[in-house]
């Protein structure tokens, strides 16, 4: 069967995006790097074998490269390669991805490079490039590509990766449910580091140095707006993707039921399995019927309406979100991502986190320029 370029193009920007973020993951943080002492080169490329064993760190690197694994195969695959061949990249790409950062976690002081990880990485990506197999021998794959363009079309690619991507936004610890786009605080200070040694920029250094002050907690309407147009947003970008109002309630139905789902394993991630509901309260109710009336009333409306309508929605998403306060629990659950053992998953939940709408409002941008 023929493949396209563009089906080609799609699948490599995927692997590629999450080779990008792998690499982060695997080597914050960027500070502090210095030479092993004691150590030469070529005791360097010999990796330790740890003592200690944590069922965390094996599953999570076992499942962190499963994915890459997958779509290096899948590249290969729809670039017409055999499935030999498309097993080895999706195997052996991975795993030589995977030694690079072991190597090169042995630079960063608080890392810990293992070739127990190193196993596990390569797997986990032999794991997804034979899943990857099992689907295309299957007929798994050409049918969901024909059922996505179905659905999406061709031009929907954008807003299915951008919807793939809303529940990993979600796992990163948000001001307030589903609030992402957290980036002003992140960005003002990393500003204030570039601006502290510049002579002629002392007054832009001090206006960034200090944290405006907030109100101590949001307020319960405050709140209630911030989760209601998260839990939108994505349902409008659905929208202007799917035209039948029939896919787009059930799309939205779906949607609402993946947000409830990360919301709670976010939740267990922080706080634990005892606490895995307790982002539900009186106002994340009252939100939630919101979002669902709001996505059921605006389900017939043009395509124009609805990028319009995104718009607006992702634009006071961020700004609600750039005012939300810094509060204790909030401060004591990033302080948790960044020391704790979430610093695995830190550079995926991260940036897709603080990204997303920014990048929703881009694809909603084009669509307009698409439109003239």
């Amino acid at each position: 069967m023929e493949r396209t370029p563009h089906r080609r193009s799609l699948a490599a920007a995927a692997a590629l995006g999450y080779t990008v973020l792998v690499l982060y993951a695997s080597l914050y943080p960027f500070t502090g790097w210095r030479w092993p002492p004691g150590i030469e080169l070529p005791v360097l490329l010999t990796l330790p074998w740890p003592r200690w064993r944590d069922a965390f760190d094996e599953w999570s690197n076992l499942a962190g490269y499963l994915p890459l694994g997958l779509l290096a195969a899948q590249v290969a695959l729809r670039a017409g390669r055999g499935r030999v061949a498309a097993f080895a990249l999706g195997a052996a790409a991975p795993a030589l991805l995977s030694y690079a950062c072991e190597v090169l976690q042995q630079f960063v002081p608080t890392r810990h490079p293992s070739a127990r990880d190193w196993a596990l990485n390569s797997a986990g990506a032999a794991a997804g490039a034979a899943l990857a197999l099992t689907l295309h021998g299957l007929g798994l794959s050409d049918a969901w590509q024909r059922r996505r363009e179905q659905w999406f079309g061709a031009a929907g690619a954008g807003a299915l990766a951008l919807l793939a991507l809303w529940p990993a936004a979600l796992l990163f610890p948000t001001p307030a449910p589903f609030g992402v786009g957290h980036l002003h605080e992140p960005l003002r200070a990393l500003l204030a580091d570039w601006l502290a040694d510049v002579p002629w920029a002392q007054a832009a250094h001090a206006l960034l140095a200090v944290a405006p002050a907030r109100e101590a907690a949001l307020t319960p309407a405050a709140e209630a707006a911030i989760t209601t147009l998260g839990l939108v947003a994505p349902c409008l970008l659905a929208y202007a993707a799917v035209r039948p109002v029939v896919r787009r309630i059930a799309l939205a139905a779906g949607l609402l039921a993946v947000g409830a789902a990360a919301m709670t394993l976010a939740t267990l991630l922080n706080f634990g399995p005892a606490h895995a509901l307790a982002w539900i309260g009186r106002t994340t109710a009252a939100a939630f019927a919101a979002a669902a009336l709001l996505a059921l009333a605006l389900a017939p409306a043009s395509r124009a309406l609805v990028v319009g309508c995104g718009l607006v929605a992702l634009g006071a998403l961020v700004a609600a979100v750039a005012q939300a306060p810094a509060d204790p629990y909030f401060a004591q659950t990033l302080q948790a991502w960044e020391q704790g053992r979430f610093v695995r998953f830190h550079g995926l939940a991260q940036w897709v986190g603080w990204l997303w709408p920014y990048a929703a409002i881009g694809w909603f941008l084009a669509q307009l320029g698409r439109s003239r």
